[in-house]
């Protein structure tokens, strides 16, 4: 990952590529991993000069917070989500992921998934804590948790990191 630099579309393609501000964006949920592996990582990347948005550092304060993410999310190379147990049991964790997916298909964006002491084929298939959390949220807005559980089955469909302890 080099710095942050302005891409354009190649001469055959008409869609235009979003300016890339940062590296990696880390979609986490910050009571699990804030204070401990996502802090971490951020650390680790951030030393080896990859930019990286994380929303302790990144947000201005001031602003609305739902559309500065989705921006950062639409103007970063990279998109690492640390999937953990409490992943799903967050609205806006779930709102960044569509947005994940969608900026993959539509302006090429990496997924890097990490299982964070949850199981892949918990998150793929919604069973675990996972399955907890789309019970309610099936009650609340059952179109928006269908394309919750499906931004989580392709994210979780990319191969990425299961730790497990630690």
């Amino acid at each position: 990952m080099a710095s942050t630099t302005n891409q354009t579309p190649s001469s055959s393609s008409s869609a235009s590529i979003p300016r890339r501000e940062y590296d990696v964006f880390l979609s986490f949920r910050g009571e699990d991993t804030r204070e401990n592996f996502t802090d971490h990582l951020f650390t680790a990347l951030t030393e080896r000069g990859i930019h990286t948005f994380r929303d302790k550092e990144n947000l201005q304060r001031g602003s609305e917070i739902a559309s500065q993410l989705l921006k950062s999310i639409e103007e970063s190379r990279f998109c690492v989500v640390v999937f953990s147990e409490g992943y799903a049991h967050s609205t806006w964790c779930l709102d960044e992921l569509v947005k994940i997916t969608e900026c993959v298909k539509e302006n090429g964006q990496t997924i890097i998934p990490i299982f964070y002491h949850v199981d892949p084929s918990d998150v793929r298939k919604q069973t675990g804590s996972f399955e907890k959390a789309f019970v309610n949220l099936e009650k609340q807005n059952k179109e928006k948790a269908e394309r919750w559980k499906n931004a989580l089955k392709e994210a979780s469909n990319i191969a990425g990191w299961h730790l497990e302890h630690g």
